[in-house]
């Protein structure tokens, strides 16, 4: 049981983190989900955002951010 407490705990952490920097790209005008690459599709009674760039640019900084942090 202790290690899934910890898994949860650990989950539960990462989601705070995420949250915080979404609120924060909101704060200060980022424009995550619009920049050039994204796909963002309308029609009569519907939507369809796809963030293909941004989701690009994220795991490129989440790459560099985490090798970073596991090589030390």
């Amino acid at each position: 049981m202790k290690p899934l407490a910890m898994a949860l705990m650990s989950f539960g952490a990462i989601l705070l983190v995420a949250g915080a920097l979404l609120y924060l790209a909101a704060k200060f005008n980022l424009p995550l989900g619009r920049l050039p690459g994204d796909i963002n599709l309308h029609g009569k009674g519907w939507s369809v955002s796809i963030p293909l760039m941004t989701c690009i640019i994220l795991s490129i900084l989440l790459t560099i951010i985490l090798n970073l942090f596991f090589r030390r």
